[in-house]
């Protein structure tokens, strides 16, 4: 078992039980220096202190588990602005800016940033610009691959 699963599996109870929705985990060398992410989310805004809060719940976890030998840093951070969408819960971002990936492409194209308009069980509805024109199109829900929240610039 890896070092992020058998992390995530030490901390996704605790940190669920304060009510986040999600946490990933992962373990990496970056310049030298290994970091640990742990990354959250919910449905609101995530503030720094909670941001504290979590890190003060999982530091001695992690410590009194050891189950990394090396030195690491502890990064606790929310998944951020472009966070990760399942595509079973589109739902909830009926109105946000979203970036959909395709299986088989819509107008030509196998990514497509707009707005969420509407979403059943078998179509999404997204508005977005072709230079100035607004095209709203309908996707099968199950030809999208992969989604994300967006910034629109």
């Amino acid at each position: 078992m890896t070092i992020e699963k058998r992390v995530l599996e030490l901390i996704k109870g605790p940190i669920l039980a304060l009510g986040y929705s999600d946490v990933a985990v992962t373990y990496k060398k970056e310049m030298g220096t290994f970091y640990l992410r742990v990354m959250i989310d919910k449905e609101e805004v995530i503030s720094l202190e909670e941001i504290i809060a979590v890190n003060d719940l999982v530091s001695p976890l992690l410590d009194k588990a050891d189950l990394i030998q090396n030195e690491y840093v502890l990064d606790v951070t929310s998944f951020g602005a472009e966070k990760p969408i399942k595509v079973e819960c589109l739902e909830k971002y009926v109105g946000k800016y979203v970036h959909l990936h395709l299986s088989h492409p819509c107008k030509g194209e196998n990514i497509l940033e707009g707005d969420l308009d509407e979403v059943n069980s078998d179509i999404v509805k997204l508005s977005f610009r072709v230079k100035t024109r607004l095209v709203k199109v309908e996707i099968p829900r199950k030809d999208i691959d992969d989604a994300r929240l967006a910034i629109k610039f």
